[in-house]
């Protein structure tokens, strides 16, 4: 049997190795966020303040309402459910004023509020004005007990997510998800977006720093924000037996090392 050169072997070996690592590369500009675009001649630094869109409040929402009396220690405003476990997703649901098919809450000792189509702010100060009629001094607290978002697709931890906060933007939203994978197609988010009058959906480029003056930089209760894969992936390390092919031709080339001898 011809004998098959060593150097020939090994410089196999060395392109079919570096042919598999290769095919498994992402390139950076698809990995990074908020690039800079290269048809500008200086990098902007500074960017138009975006205000987060007043969320209104729509049927089946729960509210958590607390009434703090200054002055008056009698609770006249009891509280639904178990006062004592806020800071759980149940216990929130629990302690909260759900909104009906009308649109209305039902308060103690006030009665039905309509609350469809207001903001929390609207809100706590309508409660207030209604509340100040029975006791003065008082504080009228107003949350949003479902603000819930979805984080679906090319994420390290997908999942739903309850947010203890007032607003928040698409990137703390990435970050609450461990942020994207190396697969995560960054130019072309999903961003899908639920109203009383149905859903609308909306691509989101997350590579373009124009991101941060978009409309779409905040989040709204109940977004879901899906992430596809790129079309790479299924060459990915994590997906494909690399080792095993690795193992194979390495020990094919020397079985054909030894026996051509």
């Amino acid at each position: 049997m011809k004998k098959i050169p060593g150097v020939l072997i090994k410089t196999g070996f060395i392109f079919l190795t570096a042919a598999l690592i290769l095919s498994s590369c992402v390139p950076m500009k698809r990995i990074r966020y908020l690039q800079d675009p290269k048809n500008e001649k200086e990098v902007r630094t500074e960017f138009q303040k975006i205000d987060a869109a007043e969320y209104t409040v729509h049927k089946g929402d729960n509210l958590f309402i607390q009434v703090n009396a200054l002055e008056d220690k009698n609770n006249y405003f009891d509280e639904p459910g178990d006062a004592t476990n806020y800071y759980t997703e149940s216990g929130i649901y629990l302690n909260s004023y759900t909104v009906n098919d009308s649109g209305f809450v039902e308060f103690p000792l006030i009665g039905k509020i309509l609350v469809n189509g207001l903001t929390i702010e609207q809100i706590q100060k309508e409660l207030q004005k209604k509340v100040d009629d029975y006791v003065k001094n008082t504080i009228v607290i107003v949350k949003l007990a479902n603000f819930r978002i979805a984080m679906l697709g090319e994420f390290k931890a997908p999942g739903k997510y309850l947010v203890y906060q007032d607003k928040i933007n698409i990137f703390e939203a990435i970050a609450m998800a461990g942020d994207m994978t190396d697969f995560a197609k960054k130019n072309q988010v999903l961003l899908v977006r639920q109203s009383e009058n149905g859903v609308k959906t909306k691509r989101l480029n997350l590579n373009d720093y124009s991101m941060l003056e978009s409309e779409y930089y905040y989040l709204m209760p109940n977004d879901l924000v899906y992430v596809e894969p790129l079309k790479g992936k299924q060459f990915a390390f994590s997906e494909f037996p690399y080792l095993l092919i690795l193992t194979t031709i390495t020990t094919t080339l020397l079985f054909i090392d030894y026996f051509s001898k």
